[in-house]
């Protein structure tokens, strides 16, 4: 069982930046690939950008230039640096953990991200 822990939403102004972070009960290196996703009001969930194990990041075409996901295997932890943030980008975020087996597949309980003036 993998344990997530999401923090650093909040209210960010158009055109500001958050620093979202995910803390996992595991090492990180010994989940197979992690992840962030997005959930607006009345929208599906959908995939911000994820890392493997190995290091290979990839990013929904809507945040390409915009975010940047990274790993910090020391401390556990997953992070999301999000620039430019638009309206449109407002949504809460969720922490995704896959492990290497099917049904292996683990949520942090989500933080909001509000982009407003």
């Amino acid at each position: 069982q993998v344990q997530l822990v999401e923090s650093g939403g909040g209210l960010v102004q158009p055109g500001g930046s958050l620093r979202l972070s995910c803390a996992a009960s595991v090492r990180v290196l010994q989940i197979y690939r992690t992840g962030w996703y997005r959930q607006a009001p009345g929208k599906q969930r959908e995939l911000v950008a994820i890392i493997n194990n190995s290091g290979f990041t990839n990013y929904a075409d809507s945040v390409k230039g915009q975010c940047t996901i990274s790993r910090d295997s020391a401390k556990n932890t997953v992070s999301l640096q999000m620039n430019s943030l638009k309206a449109e980008d407002a949504a809460v975020y969720y922490c995704n953990a896959d492990g290497y087996y099917p049904g292996e597949k683990y949520w942090g309980q989500g933080t909001q991200v509000t982009v407003s003036s």
